[in-house]
């Protein structure tokens, strides 16, 4: 079964005990998908006190981080962008972050239509303001 368990090269390690992504099948699973760095304490986007709290975010930054990684955990699975065909995302702050990423979503997006959906949380494991979920086809 652990031949079914990738862990890109690229993308920040996981918080926990999980893999990036998933095969099963002709269908990749990614874990959830954050905008961390690899080997990065910084998160892109992300200014914080003392105390590891959020002091303010920049939502469009962390989106494409965010975005970034799923490529990279893609690539590194033998996957591709346009193979994905689910997504959720959840956003700790539905109302004043949702228009800034469907407005990038759309950017990401506009050559492939996955099927979408919108959650909004009060909060993640790591001081991030966007999450997502992935599920991709792979040959």
């Amino acid at each position: 079964m652990s031949e079914n368990i990738i862990n890109s090269s690229k993308a920040p390690e996981p918080v926990g005990l999980y893999p990036h992504a998933r095969r099963v099948g002709n269908l990749l699973f990614l874990s959830g998908v954050g905008p961390r760095e690899k080997g990065a304490k910084k998160i892109p986007g992300v200014e914080l006190n003392a105390t590891g709290e959020i002091i303010s975010y920049d939502i469009e930054t962390q989106c494409r981080s965010v975005f970034q990684n799923v490529r990279y955990i893609l690539e590194d699975a033998g996957s591709s962008w346009d193979k994905i065909v689910d997504v959720t995302v959840f956003l700790t702050n539905m109302k004043d972050d949702f228009q800034t990423y469907n407005r990038i979503y759309a950017e990401y997006f506009k050559d492939n239509l996955p099927c979408r959906t919108t959650v909004e949380i009060n909060k993640l494991p790591t001081p991030i303001a966007i999450e997502l979920k992935v599920m991709a086809t792979i040959d």
